[in-house]
């Protein structure tokens, strides 16, 4: 991190030093914006290790998959097919639709990581998610792609303390699924964490249309299979939410906001 704020603050004017202070102090505000959320990822990872292991996984494998495909809800949807003995290219395909939402995640937040090399990138993609781009688009507007600095760490401080988080929860979840009973309902605590986290987000006109447009197609597609239902209501979501945002005066959607 200190070569590529380097890099960044040189083409900036600043010092290596000053660059290195900004981005210390971008952790810091990233971290005080996105450590509400660390509660309910933390439920989400324990719920998720418990279902593997639950689903016929071995603790390994279980695991394995935490680490490696880090998605909740592909996951999710992938643990009844592997249950069955699924062919693995349904499996991959089934992962890779419900994903689909991370392919527009990382188009929205690659411009801003322009000026690091492509293995960084790679490194900063794996870490993307539902997380990031609640917080980092508003901290960071389009307006500001060519201004690196305090972007990473920003970034750093949403993604790294999330995915602590959800590690340490389903390592909870797979070595105790035999000891935590089902009755503790964790699933609907992380739930409703996420809920606490989300309504003060839904801060305008635009927000809340995505919001109600994508949980109505939620419910209403709860029964496609392969989990398409999430995917639909994501594109649905952010379509009404763009399509808002473009059809409202500025004065409109600052009163919606208010109200």
């Amino acid at each position: 991190m200190q070569k590529e704020t380097g890099d960044a603050g040189s083409r900036d004017g600043m010092t290596p030093s000053e660059a290195r202070r900004i981005e210390k102090e971008a952790f810091q505000e990233g971290w005080r914006a996105s450590a509400s959320t660390i509660p309910a990822v933390f439920a989400w990872g324990v719920v998720s290790g418990m279902a593997m292991v639950k689903s016929g996984m071995s603790i390994f494998q279980s695991l394995g998959m935490s680490l490696l495909v880090y998605a909740g809800s592909a996951q999710f949807a992938v643990l009844p097919l592997l249950a069955v003995g699924a062919p693995l290219l349904v499996v991959f395909f089934t992962a890779m639709i419900v994903n689909l939402r991370f392919v527009i995640f990382s188009a929205a937040v690659a411009p801003h990581f322009e000026h690091l090399p492509w293995y960084r990138r790679v490194w900063y993609g794996f870490f993307n998610g539902d997380i990031s781009m609640a917080f980092f688009p508003q901290r960071f507007p389009a307006s500001t792609f060519s201004q690196p600095a305090g972007k990473v760490g920003y970034f750093a401080a949403i993604c790294y303390p999330g995915w602590t988080a959800w590690q340490l929860g389903a390592t909870i979840g797979i070595l105790l699924a035999s000891q935590i009973p089902e009755s503790w309902n964790i699933g609907f605590a992380g739930t409703l964490a996420l809920i606490a986290i989300m309504i003060p987000m839904t801060n305008n006109l635009a927000a809340l249309a995505g919001v109600i447009v994508s949980g109505t197609v939620a419910v209403l597609t709860l029964g496609l299979p392969y989990r398409l239902g999430l995917l639909a209501a994501m594109v649905l979501g952010m379509t009404a939410a763009l399509a808002v945002d473009k059809l409202l005066p500025g004065e409109d959607k600052e009163e919606g906001a208010a109200a």
